[in-house]
């Protein structure tokens, strides 16, 4: 399946007012049905060229994915970093740390929202997707939904950093879910990954929750950079995400970008 141009910017309305977004939409004419939706949080550095290229092959998989600048609340707005930006990490680090959690949480749920209202969308068949940072993110976004009554259709963490923090929630987090993550991962060691996985798969009684990890992979393997890449973790990684919506979310699939 091709993509339509895109991205567009498409603007999310919501309680605390607009914020801007990026709209992918597979190629398809107007006599045919509304297609799965996919909203995709961005990682701490940002909605980087990296989580863009992810948003475009969603698309080509046949989602439409809706990207939503969740640093656009800053003062100053920040749309990304660049990879070669001086002290990459510590500056991201230094954004996460003047967002307001709770606010990025509504934005994410005006966000499933928005999308769930487009004509070419699936309303009821909306997931979440999110890196890093945004793993988190779409982790609290969907508990946010499910409390509204509008649990997502499914759930993609790639290593979600806030997940520490966020487990009392797993008990709303009953949607299908795929969580991601490298053995090696410095920020979330072992024994913390371990702690996420006997939360969020309920000790192994979720048979709906799949947990996948990458040997040898550290934190943000999938982003290109070498600074962190693993080439075969993100080969891997990335394949049972495409399995697993397939599974769960399934789309009129074909090949070919324009």
């Amino acid at each position: 399946m091709s993509v339509t141009g895109g991205p567009v910017a498409h603007e999310i309305p919501g309680a605390d007012g607009p914020l801007p977004g990026l709209l992918w939409l597979p190629d398809h004419s107007s006599s045919e049905a509304p297609v799965p939706g996919l909203v995709v949080f961005q990682e701490i550095f940002g909605l980087s060229d990296y989580v863009r290229s992810r948003c475009k092959d969603l698309a080509t998989l046949g989602y439409a994915v809706l990207a939503p600048q969740v640093y656009a609340r800053l003062d100053p707005p920040v749309e990304s970093l660049e990879d070669d930006a001086d002290d990459l990490l510590g500056t991201a680090m230094g954004l996460v740390g003047q967002l307001d959690w709770d606010l990025a949480v509504r934005d994410g749920l005006a966000a499933r929202d928005a999308l769930a209202a487009l004509p070419e969308v699936l309303a009821d068949q909306v997931g979440l997707v999110g890196f890093c940072f945004g793993g988190g993110l779409a982790f609290n976004v969907a508990a946010a939904a499910a409390r509204a009554q509008v649990p997502p259709a499914a759930l993609v963490s790639f290593y979600g950093s806030a997940l520490p923090n966020l487990l009392g929630l797993a008990e709303d987090v009953r949607c299908p879910s795929l969580h991601v993550f490298g053995t090696q991962d410095t920020y979330l060691p072992m024994e913390t990954v371990e702690q996420i996985r006997e939360a969020v798969t309920g000790g192994g009684t979720r048979e709906e929750v799949r947990f996948e990890l990458h040997e040898g992979a550290g934190h943000a393997f999938d982003n290109p950079n070498p600074m962190f890449h693993h080439e075969a973790a993100s080969r891997a990684a990335w394949a049972q995400t495409q399995d697993f919506l397939a599974d769960v979310l399934p789309t009129r699939r074909g090949s070919g970008v324009t």
